[in-house]
């Protein structure tokens, strides 16, 4: 049973393009299943995380970790007395607009189209489902609802600013192109919160890779136990194992341990949860939406210890040595494969120079300003859909290991 706050599927906004009804799942239910089977979806199996994908089978790849952030998504959402499929649809979709080697590739990207349009995975991820999948013969991308996209668009909160640009939220017009395109052709009401579904798989998304990335840095020796016993939350967990197991073997007690993280959050997001819906009584969606902040979050003391576990990750594990070497070497790599593409566009395969020839056409002389960025936004597609592995195979054959 939905809570009245909850985005009932009987009640959806629809899709962009009319379909018939599906005679046993809800469109919700569809939106996920067109997520999992879309060519996006497969991708993530070999795009980073933190660790570049080839570096061992143990790390979690783009892929595992968004199974993760659904896993949870769909815990909190049930707990909740929200839709189920909502929230698992816009946890599978979250992270579908990143491009290879991760957040790195992702900073590269977003340098070389400052000039175009700007880059941004979740705005990337809104173009991959509207337009860049192309499968269907009635239209192009996956058609979701309404209630779907919106929660891409803003599951980390309003994408603009109601009151003109601030530091938070920039103004319609500074918004990344690719989302600009899909709000001018359905208004997703950027200004607002997300419905409560998104805002459980942004929760999520932070539970998932939190508990990730401690057992990754740690299977990958860039800390141990005892660093992690300094932390708050850490500390305690690994105490708590210690006592009930004492003498438990290595492996053992770091997973007891960073369970127990898991649920440290989980159980934190839903209290507070539970806590603000009963105080604030929304009666409807949409009243979620029109709230001050986000109604689904850690509460203050636990989101102060994430800050420093989050500040220990980012020493220890996302700006090691080995980690920025390697980083270092995947933005040369980005660095070289999009001008080279820019400058020589028919190296792109062959399924993509009908987009060349489009934004030539839209465009007129390449050597025109607008024509540059008609094509900057198909190679960007292009190189964003990537892999780590195929970036790495192209740059070797099109540049040399050498450079």
């Amino acid at each position: 049973m939905l809570k009245p706050y909850a985005c009932q599927p009987e009640d959806t906004r629809g899709r962009l393009h009319d379909e018939r009804m599906s005679t046993f799942r809800s469109p919700f239910q569809r939106d996920r299943d067109r997520i999992i089977h879309s060519s996006a979806f497969r991708r993530l199996k070999h795009k980073t995380q933190v660790f570049v994908e080839h570096e061992g089978d143990y790390y979690r790849t783009r892929l595992t970790h968004t199974i993760e952030v659904a896993q949870v998504a769909r815990t909190i959402a049930g707990v909740l007395g929200l839709n189920t499929d909502l929230a698992e649809a816009v946890a599978l979709a979250h992270d579908l607009g990143h491009p290879p080697f991760g957040h790195t590739g992702e900073d590269a990207l977003a340098g070389l189209m400052a000039p175009f349009g700007g880059f941004d995975h979740n705005a990337q991820a809104l173009r991959i489902v509207t337009k860049l999948e192309k499968h269907y013969a009635d239209f192009d991308g996956l058609n979701l609802t309404w209630e779907t996209l919106e929660g891409i668009a803003k599951h980390n909160g309003p994408a603009i600013s109601d009151h003109g640009g601030s530091h938070s939220f920039p103004t319609r017009a500074e918004l990344p192109y690719a989302l600009a395109e899909v709000d001018a052709q359905w208004d997703l009401e950027l200004e607002t919160n997300a419905s409560a579904e998104a805002q459980v798989a942004a929760v999520a998304d932070d539970v998932a890779y939190n508990h990730h990335d401690l057992h990754d840095g740690l299977r990958a020796g860039l800390f141990d136990e005892d660093d992690l016993c300094e932390l708050p939350v850490l500390g305690e967990c690994f105490a708590a194992v210690d006592e009930l197991y004492p003498g438990l073997d290595r492996s053992r007690r770091q997973h007891e341990a960073l369970r127990r993280v898991f649920g440290v959050m989980v159980e934190d997001v839903i209290a507070v949860a539970q806590n603000r819906l009963t105080s604030l009584g929304p009666e409807t969606a949409d009243d979620i939406r029109q709230m001050d902040g986000p109604i689904i979050r850690f509460s203050k003391p636990l989101y102060q210890n994430l800050k420093a576990i989050k500040g220990f990750l980012f020493q220890h594990m996302y700006r090691a040595p080995s980690v920025v070497v390697e980083r270092k070497r995947v933005t040369a790599m980005v660095n070289a494969l999009f001008p080279l593409f820019m400058d020589q566009p028919e190296l792109l395969p062959a399924e993509w120079q009908d987009e060349v020839a489009q934004a030539r056409v839209i465009g007129g002389d390449r050597t025109r300003p607008e024509a540059r960025e008609a094509l900057a936004r198909v190679v960007l597609d292009y190189v964003a859909g990537m892999t780590d592995r195929f970036a790495i195979q192209e740059y070797e054959r099109l540049i040399g290991r050498d450079g």
